[in-house]
């Protein structure tokens, strides 16, 4: 019997791209019903400046954002691991959901930086 059968998971970084995929990645694999989502306005990426982030909206598939990066400049991004990163979550699920957006309820909400705990009380707090 799977370690996780019947509980579903939430897991919730900012932009749904590195610290919720890998959960998400590695709870489906130990038997999670899992989802997960960002919080944050925008998917933002490293860009090749520290003030040239790279910037989408939420429901941008991940191939896209992965296609998008590879014509900017697939040497820099195969080199800082964003290339790689976007091809994990593309065989994970089809695009970054934002939590804000979502009306599922979960048995158990897992935030992975601060700012997102406090973005998902402000939204889950009046819907109890």
């Amino acid at each position: 019997m799977p370690s996780g059968s019947g509980l579903k998971v939430a897991v919730i970084c900012s932009s749904n791209m590195n610290r919720s995929m890998e959960a998400h990645a590695f709870l489906s694999k130990k038997g999670f019903h899992v989802k997960s989502f960002g919080t944050g306005d925008k998917v933002k990426l490293p860009g090749t400046a520290p003030d040239r982030p790279n910037c989408y909206e939420f429901g941008i598939s991940y191939e896209e954002i992965y296609q998008d990066l590879l014509n900017k400049d697939k040497s820099f991004y195969t080199q800082n691991g964003l290339l790689h990163m976007l091809d994990r979550n593309r065989r994970i699920k089809p695009r970054p959901e934002r939590f804000q957006a979502c009306k599922d309820r979960f048995d158990i909400l897992v935030t992975c930086e601060e700012e997102c705990m406090i973005k998902l009380l402000k939204v889950s707090v009046p819907r109890l």
